[in-house]
């Protein structure tokens, strides 16, 4: 199987065949200047009023904000920036050595979507990953953990240990801002057997980045995600009908997404492109569902409860999720249709 990495490094100007998705799906057409609603708070202060709400808001109004002043240590993400690099960095040949098993259901391990094929319209993400299960500790599973560099698993579970109390905190800010007690809505994700899958993205530089996608456009199937960046910008998000890249502000900081919020990734020419998203994953035995206390008769359930798993199963095979009451949910079918008819209408060369 092909990696992004070798293609990158053996091509010249043009792209391998089915690289690039279909015009009106490409980069250059469909992505128009803009930056994200830029997280001004911080979470090195109490669960007070005034940071509830700021959090509440960028949830519901965009499903993306960045976080500063997270209180993990500068050195803790530049270890596990340096970590993923120095793996990605290593031969071939030893990369594979972790690479995941066809034959098996686990997302854990080394590999790509250069050649994976979205549907039937052959649209390739020029990227590589490296999977693993990170948090909690019951759930990790060494064997796909890569062993050089040396210190790849002190940096990852050091950075664990403190991404544990974000999110902590972060989902007592969701739950006191919906008008439910602290701790629900950690609870209705899973509590502590809620998973941590990290996932580091590799996207080398492209020969052709106006015509290529790091990452199809996509919504995570996460209760949410914790990113960090390198300094190479490509995230996008859809918003306002149209497609904007995300500038981060600083350095060394995280940035959370929920899972309303349709997302992509662009590449870059000359310089190679790293993410580090965790998912954050219900167990698969978990009902998930609109939460009891948030729906009644004036505000019934769009959807119904089910096992994270089948849900999980439904989205990745693209499966129509049940919908309970479709006049008060858009149908899924025409709300993609209608977003690919705007990306017809979204025809901005990148700058």
């Amino acid at each position: 199987m092909e990696r992004a990495q070798e293609v990158a490094s053996s091509c010249n100007q043009d792209l391998p065949p089915n690289s690039s998705g279909r015009e009106n799906e490409q980069p250059r057409f469909t992505t128009a200047p803009g930056s994200g609603w830029r997280f001004g708070g911080g979470f090195r202060c109490p669960e007070g009023d005034n940071l509830v709400k700021l959090v509440y808001d960028a949830s519901s109004q965009w499903g993306l904000f960045q976080i500063v002043n997270h209180g993990i240590p500068n050195e803790v993400i530049e270890n596990l920036q340096r970590v993923g690099r120095q793996f990605f960095d290593l031969a071939i040949e030893e990369k594979e050595g972790y690479a995941k098993d066809p034959a098996s259901k686990s997302i854990e391990g080394y590999g790509t979507k250069l050649n994976t094929i979205k549907g039937t319209h052959e649209i390739k993400g020029w990227v590589d990953h490296l999977f693993n299960k990170i948090w909690p500790p019951c759930a990790v599973d060494y064997r796909f953990w890569p062993r050089n560099p040396t210190d790849y698993r002190e940096a990852v579970e050091e950075y664990a240990k403190h991404l544990h109390e974000v999110v902590n905190k972060l989902l007592r800010c969701l739950s006191l801002g919906l008008g439910l007690a602290a701790e629900e809505l950690k609870a209705a994700v899973g509590g502590a057997e809620l998973v941590y899958n990290m996932k580091i993205n590799y996207y080398p530089p492209c020969p052709r980045p106006e015509l290529a996608l790091g990452v199809p456009a996509h919504s995570d199937l996460s209760a949410f995600t914790i990113l960090v960046p390198n300094e190479v910008q490509g995230l996008q998000v859809f918003r306002d009908e149209h497609w904007s890249l995300i500038h981060f502000v600083g350095k060394n900081q995280s940035v959370s997404t929920l899972t309303n919020l349709q997302s992509g990734s662009i590449v870059n020419k000359e310089k190679t492109r790293m993410s580090w998203p965790v998912f954050m994953e219900p167990p698969p035995d978990l009902e998930v569902g609109p939460h009891p206390k948030l729906v009644s008769e004036d505000n019934p359930p769009k959807y119904k409860t089910k096992k994270f798993g089948d849900y999980a199963y439904c989205k990745l095979n693209k499966i129509p999720h049940d919908v309970l009451n479709p006049k008060n949910t858009d149908n899924i079918k025409e709300r993609e249709n209608e977003r690919k008819r705007h990306f017809v209408l979204q025809r901005r060369e990148l700058r």
